[in-house]
């Protein structure tokens, strides 16, 4: 069976790339508005769920990966900034904080129609952070296009205080020990 991710992330390729499997990408084109009364975890699930159905569709024998994410800070949902200003505000907003993500995945068998969806939380707690700090960061880093203004994978990690979860892949996107799981599940060895 082939393996194909469903995302355009550069992150998330770069993750799966760690587990040593061949695989393809291709890039699901779904509506993503949150339904009327949804949670934000209900709503990352159903959108892992949906990348991969629609993905599922334009290939056979295959295995797909579907996954969403979002970021809640006091229960405010964190975007990607989009500009320095804007970047300097979520962080501000962030120190001292706690900032939980939110990650759906989905495993979709296009030979069974059956699929393995879970969600898996990660919390980052976050140093305090001066005007300075968050001002360096930025220029170094410049993460405007990325949730929360942060990109833990880099230089973002010296943001925080410490982590809490049970898959730090799950922080940038991809869980991968809940994929390695699912990957077993389907007869798909990793090792």
């Amino acid at each position: 069976m082939q393996l194909i991710l469903g995302s355009s992330s550069p992150f998330r390729k770069q993750l799966l790339a760690q587990l040593q499997l061949e695989f393809i990408t291709d890039s699901p084109d779904i509506d993503e508005t949150p339904l009327k009364g949804e949670s934000i975890e209900e709503l990352v699930l159903r959108l892992s769920i949906e990348k991969a159905a629609e993905i599922a569709k334009r290939h056979d024998n295959s295995l797909v990966i579907g996954s969403d994410q979002s970021a809640l800070l006091n229960g405010r949902v964190l975007h990607k900034p989009g500009n320095h200003e804007a970047a300097v505000k979520q962080l501000k907003e962030a120190s001292g904080q706690q900032v939980v993500f939110q990650t759906g995945l989905c495993l979709y068998n296009t030979n069974t129609g059956q699929y393995h969806s879970k969600l898996v939380p990660f919390t980052v707690t976050f140093r305090q952070l001066s005007d300075q700090m968050i001002e360096n960061y930025l220029q170094k880093e410049q993460p405007y296009q990325c949730a929360g203004s942060f990109k833990s994978e880099g230089l973002g990690i010296a943001l925080f205080e410490s982590m809490q979860g049970t898959d730090p892949s799950a922080l940038i996107g991809l869980p991968l020990i809940e994929l390695t799981n699912m990957l077993n599940k389907e007869g798909f060895s990793v090792l």
